[in-house]
C-alpha cells in the first residue's frame, strides 16, 4: 500500500476551482498530463485545463477507492468522478469509473487517466447521447 498514492488521493480530493494554485503542491513543472480527451505539457497548462474543467460544471468530487503501486514511484489510483454540468443529463449528477497511472519522485510528473469518454460526456449530449444509446442496443 502506497503512502504516497493515498496522500495524493486526498489531496487531490480536496481540490476546487479555489484551490487549484495547489496543484504546485502534487505536481512538477514539468509535469505531463493525458486523458482521452486532452494532453498537456507542463503545470501552466494543467492548470489552466483544470480552471476550464472546474468553471464548466456546478459539482466534481472524485471518490477514490484503489491504489495500488507496481514499483518504485509508480502506481495506480481507482476512482469514480461524479460531476453536475448544467447542459447534461438535465444537470442531473452523471458518475464515470476511472484510473490514473502515475509516475513520482518527490511529486507527479506523469499522469495519465484512462476512462471512458462516451460515459463522460458523448452520451449525455442531448442528439449524440440518442444515437450512442441506439448504436449499443444495436451491438449488444
Amino acid at each position: 500500500m502506497s503512502d504516497f498514492l493515498r496522500q495524493f488521493a486526498r489531496q487531490f480530493a480536496q481540490l476546487d476551482k479555489n484551490s487549484l494554485q495547489r496543484l504546485g503542491e502534487l505536481y512538477t513543472e514539468d509535469v505531463h498530463f493525458t486523458d482521452p480527451l486532452h494532453e498537456v505539457q507542463g503545470l501552466g497548462q494543467l492548470r489552466s485545463y483544470f480552471t476550464e474543467l472546474y468553471a464548466n460544471v456546478t459539482e466534481l468530487r472524485f471518490d477514490f477507492h484503489g491504489f495500488d503501486q507496481t514499483g518504485e514511484g509508480q502506481g495506480y489510483l481507482r476512482w469514480v468522478m461524479s460531476y453536475r454540468h448544467p447542459r447534461l443529463s438535465g444537470g442531473q449528477l452523471i458518475r464515470v469509473d476511472g484510473c490514473s497511472y502515475l509516475l513520482w519522485r518527490d511529486k507527479v510528473y506523469r499522469h495519465r487517466d484512462y476512462f471512458d469518454a462516451g460515459a463522460l460526456l458523448y452520451e449525455h449530449l442531448p442528439v449524440l447521447g440518442r444515437a450512442i444509446a441506439w448504436l449499443k442496443r444495436r451491438m449488444g
